[in-house]
C-alpha cells in the first residue's frame, strides 16, 4: 500500500507539472525555430530556394508540435490535479486556443500560397505577423501558467509561525 502511495503521488506531481512543461516545450521550440534556425538557413544554405524548401518543412513540424501542446494544454486545464487557478482557466483557454488556431492557419492556409511562390512578400508577411502573434499567445500561456504554478507553491507552504 505504501508503494502505491508512493506511485500515485509522483504521478500527481507529474501530472501538476505537465503544463507548465508543455508550455515551455511549445514557447522554446516556436523561438528556436522561428527566430535562430530558420534565419540561419538562409544565411548558409546556398540558395534561398533550397533554404525556402527546408523552413517549409521544420514550420510543418512545428506546427504538429503545436497543435500538440495547444491540445494537451486544453485538456489539462480542465484537470482539478493540476491546480491551474479557477480564475486564470479562462483567459489560458483563450490564449491557448488563439495559439493553435494560427498554427493551424498559417499551415493550411498561408503556408501553401508560400510554397507555391504566389504573391511571395504578402503571403510571407501575412505568414510572420500570424507567426508572431502564435509566439505572443504562447507567451502569455506561459506567464499564466506560471503565475498558476507559483500561486500553487505559496499556497502549498505552511505560514510561519508568528514570534512573540
Amino acid at each position: 500500500m505504501k508503494l502505491w502511495r508512493s506511485i500515485t503521488a509522483k504521478g500527481a506531481a507529474v501530472v501538476r507539472a505537465l503544463p507548465l512543461w508543455l508550455a515551455a516545450a511549445w514557447l522554446m521550440s516556436l523561438s528556436t525555430i522561428g527566430f535562430v534556425v530558420v534565419p540561419l538557413l538562409f544565411i548558409y544554405l546556398p540558395s534561398p530556394a533550397l533554404a525556402g524548401g527546408m523552413a517549409a518543412h521544420l514550420f510543418t513540424a512545428q506546427t504538429v508540435l503545436s497543435a500538440a501542446c495547444g491540445i494537451g494544454l486544453l485538456a489539462l486545464v480542465r484537470l482539478p490535479r493540476c491546480e491551474i487557478a479557477p480564475h486564470l482557466a479562462p483567459p489560458l483557454t483563450l490564449w491557448v486556443l488563439g495559439g493553435t488556431l494560427l498554427a493551424l492557419l498559417v499551415e493550411l492556409g498561408v503556408a501553401p500560397h508560400i510554397v507555391a511562390r504566389e504573391n511571395l512578400a504578402l503571403w510571407h508577411r501575412l505568414g510572420t505577423a500570424m507567426y508572431i502573434g502564435q509566439w505572443i499567445c504562447t507567451m502569455a500561456v506561459f506567464v499564466t501558467v506560471m503565475r498558476s504554478e507559483h500561486r500553487a507553491e505559496l499556497l502549498q507552504q505552511p505560514e510561519p509561525e508568528a514570534q512573540v
